[in-house]
């Protein structure tokens, strides 16, 4: 069955050629579109979608908000914000929002169809470097809430996998990560799945959200 995407985007010329590129695929579907955030939610009452590519800046209502809103559904598809980096601040809020990750405008096709069917997979899409610059740049901006709560749930890890979700949140692969503290890379797999069930994580997107929201790592990739 082909992964049924929705466009959102109040540029026009942007959603025809996405779905120019995304129709040309096999396992693909451009099911429905949206130029703001309001009328993304109306057709998504209607429309069964499994991925959403989400613009930031939109009339209306903007890619964060209707993030919030899509992911507070029972069963909602994935979302993934699309940002030109160097101007949408918001993308950090889009992944504290429900965001399975996010991609810049200007991907490649091919990086853009990898990321669809990643996170349709179940996966989150964090590209490492792109990740860490805008953690570093907008995280300092932006208020945590429950900072507290959030610092106690960390208590429940052990030493090795505070270790591990570190090196997550400084952007690095699970083979990475092996390599770095010396262990096979299903062991690492196996930590970052307790990292994810002990803190009610739903990805590797959300363990380097709370790990900057915590301070746990710094603005600069370090750790505290």
């Amino acid at each position: 069955m082909a992964i049924r995407v929705m466009l959102v985007d109040d540029q026009v010329l942007l959603r025809t050629g996405f779905r120019m590129v995304l129709d040309a695929q096999p396992d693909m579907e451009v099911v429905a579109e949206a130029g703001d955030g309001v009328e993304a939610l109306e057709v998504l009452r209607g429309t069964a979608v499994d991925v959403v590519l989400m613009d930031v800046r939109m009339p209306k209502l903007d890619g964060v908000e209707t993030t919030r809103r899509v992911c507070m559904d029972e069963n909602p598809p994935k979302v993934l914000i699309l940002t030109t980096f160097d101007l949408d601040e918001y993308a950090f809020s889009g992944l504290k929002a429900g965001a399975s990750g996010f991609m810049l405008k200007d991907v490649p096709p091919g990086e853009l169809l990898g990321a669809i069917r990643a996170v349709h997979s179940g996966d989150a899409v964090v590209a490492p470097s792109t990740t860490r610059r805008l953690l570093d740049r907008f995280a300092p901006m932006l208020p945590s809430s429950g900072k507290e709560p959030q610092l106690a749930e960390l208590g429940r890890l052990t030493e090795r996998e505070r270790e591990v979700m570190i090196l997550v949140a400084q952007g690095l692969s699970n083979g990475e990560i092996a390599a770095r503290l010396v262990l096979s890379e299903a062991t690492v797999k196996t930590h970052v799945g307790r990292i994810l069930t002990k803190l009610n994580l739903r990805d590797r997107v959300q363990v380097v959200v709370l790990a900057y929201e915590t301070g746990l790592v710094r603005a600069g990739g370090g750790a505290a």
